[in-house]
């Protein structure tokens, strides 16, 4: 695949969208027609490939009665006609309003069109008339329409309510048209359309504004963009609508699966005009995802009898290098803005600690065995540890920490445990591995028996069994549980010691949080002041160290632990990065790698460049598959987030001896520097 197509948002399933808010006069609707090419011409220049207008946009939304004048009917025909001709280069899809004369009927109407060939036309279905609303003195809803086709600058074309516009170069991308009150209605006709396979909903309004009607429309648009599992588009009239008895705000949305991706400013005094970058790819998994979505498909299948399918070519430009619009964020388990963050953590937090309650008050078991190491993880299951007593009214001394130091602890990280332990008030123990674990060496002839400095896989696995041995008994000693300590991205990337090691617990707490996440709920701790000043620097001082397993000897005393984890496996924050969307929305490498480089290859903090982003991504794949036999078994946990777990009792299922030479042929194939 060549660089330029590489880079192309339209390569990796995003489609460009556009909402323009015009600057109209009211009832000339040639300078509107010439005011919609204007937009539509600078939203080509964009190279988005739809661009939304507003409701009878060419006419104006308040002309009242004059719509019953021929000369303003007659008008808006000849100014689209005109609109027609001259847009005839430009392969962008416009929709425009405008009333419309149909069976001896006036009908409010959306034009859909392109390169100056009209696709469809589709009346307004519901016409509000209460309020401020009198659409039904001048107009008949789309369901008293008699005829399937009208005629209209020369062209016989489809006409209703229940058409949808695909392209041909990109079947993902299925428009469906509704007016203003259509989407405020209890079943919107955008709803039958989404079942009918729509992922992009388009709304030209009107909608006045008056107080607190700008926060119900994100409401309205938003929810039903995710309930539809789909992009909405949302185009509200600006400047130029009269104000007899009403102001307009000219405000425009762009919604996708309930997420709010772009917004005009309103009462702008000039046209307005913002764009979007949709993800059909992901609409398209959350509704293969979503299973109900299919059944409510078919429980309906009667009413999507009808629907209408018109084609057309987006003539979409893949060849060129056009990078996304569109905020992708580094770490997609962590929110960006703090407030959010702080809330995330909380929530987190509050989940892991009330499902350990749970399972200990079931159990009617009131000691937790766990142990520490003076790094992260363990560190945070000791928090949720400490508050999950405190709730059940059992004293920290409940906790029966242990911290085990073997050939290759540092002094640094097990000063860590004991300061935390401390700082905890829990049962504090410090159990010397290294004679039981030179033992098992002897006995199996490893040379490390011996004394010889052979730091092979089952040197470090003897230490990682020894450990998780000592907690399970000391459970059975003390008629306790051992608390899991290890995360989501250690068993993504298989990085724990199958069933005798760190892989087995009686219950993980951690086992759905990401590393990325871990490293900002410790933090959260600490900056809350929840374990007081001492417990608080030691958290601080926890985050300041290098993340390893300590099993191979090496380095100065004191210093930072002589392995480093990511040095082996890649740094955690693009394998979280991999690994959400990999594991929440299904993408190919090669998308996962043109999201990864929009997102820490581009701007003033690039922090890797693409050949980077696909060598860890390697990695990833390469880890992450042969290790699903680890996943298989993993102890009970509690799923946190929706960007997924996996526990086979949850999210994933997957084939232990499932290959990943699909996956890394894809990234080689279609990324060039793979």
């Amino acid at each position: 695949m060549s660089q330029d197509r590489f880079h192309s948002l339209y390569t990796h399933g995003f489609a460009r969208v556009a909402v323009c808010v015009p600057k109209l006069k009211l009832a000339d609707p040639r300078h509107n027609a010439r005011e919609t090419l204007s937009l539509l011409r600078a939203a080509h220049e964009q190279r988005a490939v739809v661009a939304l207008f507003t409701e009878l946009g060419l006419a104006g939304y308040t002309c009242d009665d004059l719509f019953h004048q021929r000369v303003l009917l007659d008008d808006c025909e000849a100014a689209l006609a005109q609109l027609l001709r001259d847009s005839e280069d430009l392969p962008i899809l416009g929709v425009v309003g405008l009333p419309l004369r149909v069976d001896d009927r006036l009908f409010n109407c959306a034009v859909v069109f392109q390169r100056g060939r009209l696709l469809g036309v589709v009346p307004k279905t519901y016409l509000p008339n209460y309020g401020e609303f009198y659409e039904a003195r001048q107009f008949n809803a789309g369901f008293n329409a008699v005829s399937d086709e009208v005629t209209l600058a020369g062209q016989t074309v489809p006409f209703g309510s229940e058409l949808i516009f695909q392209a041909e170069d990109q079947p993902l991308l299925k428009l469906h048209v509704e007016i203003c009150e259509d989407g405020w209605v209890p079943i919107p006709p955008s709803t039958y359309a989404a079942l009918a396979g729509a992922t992009v909903l388009l709304n030209l309004s009107a909608s006045n504004i008056t107080i607190g009607k700008a926060s119900y429309r994100h409401e309205l648009v938003g929810l039903h963009s995710a309930r539809c599992l789909a992009a909405y588009l949302y185009s509200a009239a600006g400047p130029g609508e009269s104000s007899n008895d009403m102001a307009w705000d000219g405000h425009g949305l762009v919604y996708e699966n309930g997420t709010l991706l772009a917004e005009t400013e309103r009462f702008a005094q000039d046209h307005q005009l913002i764009y979007a970058d949709l993800d059909l790819e992901r609409l398209l998994h959350e509704r293969m995802r979503m299973t109900t979505f299919g059944q409510t498909a078919g429980r309906h299948r009667d009413a999507l009898a009808g629907w209408r399918i018109v084609s057309y070519r987006a003539e979409l430009p893949t060849e060129e290098r056009l990078p996304l619009r569109r905020y992708v964020p580094r770490m997609p388990y962590v929110p960006a803005n703090p407030a959010q963050r702080d809330e995330r953590c909380r929530e987190v937090f509050n989940i892991q600690v009330q499902a350990l309650v749970q399972r200990l008050r079931a159990a009617g078991i009131t000691k937790l065995v766990i142990g520490v190491s003076g790094g992260l993880d363990s560190t945070h299951a000791l928090l949720v540890c400490a508050r999950a007593v405190d709730l059940m009214g059992l004293p920290r001394s409940n906790i029966l920490g242990y911290t085990m130091p073997g050939f290759a602890t540092s002094s640094r990280t097990l000063d860590q445990a004991l300061r935390l332990m401390a700082a905890i008030g829990c049962s504090s123990q410090q159990i010397d591995i290294r004679p039981s674990c030179l033992q098992m060496l002897k006995d199996l002839g490893h040379p490390a028996g011996n004394g010889e400095p052979v730091y092979d896989v089952t040197f470090e696995n003897v230490q990682a069994g020894e450990r998780t041995s000592h907690l399970f008994r000391l459970a059975n000693l003390h008629g306790g549980i051992v608390i899991g300590t290890g995360d989501l991205s250690e068993l993504a990337l298989g990085w724990c010691t199958y069933g005798v090691g760190d892989h087995m617990s009686h219950y993980g707490v951690n086992a759905s949080v990401p590393k990325t996440l871990m490293q900002y709920l410790v933090r959260w701790v600490a900056e809350t002041g929840q374990v007081g000043e001492a417990g608080s620097q030691v958290l601080l001082d926890i985050l300041n160290t290098e993340i390893s397993p300590e099993l191979v000897p090496g380095g100065a005393e004191g210093q930072q632990p002589a392995q480093s984890t990511e040095s082996a496996v890649g740094p955690y924050e693009l394998q979280d990065f991999n690994l959400f969307h990999l594991l929440r929305y299904g993408y190919d490498p090669s998308k996962i790698a043109f999201l990864a480089h929009h997102a820490w290859a581009t701007g003033d903090d690039a922090k890797y460049t693409l050949a980077e982003i696909c060598k860890h991504l390697q990695t990833f794949l390469r880890r992450f598959f042969p290790n699903q036999f680890k996943r298989t078994c993993v102890p009970n946990s509690p799923k946190v987030g929706s960007g997924g777990s996996l526990s086979p009792r949850g999210d994933w299922r997957a084939p232990s001896d499932a290959s990943s030479a699909a996956w890394l042929a894809e990234l080689e194939r279609n990324v060039p520097q793979a």
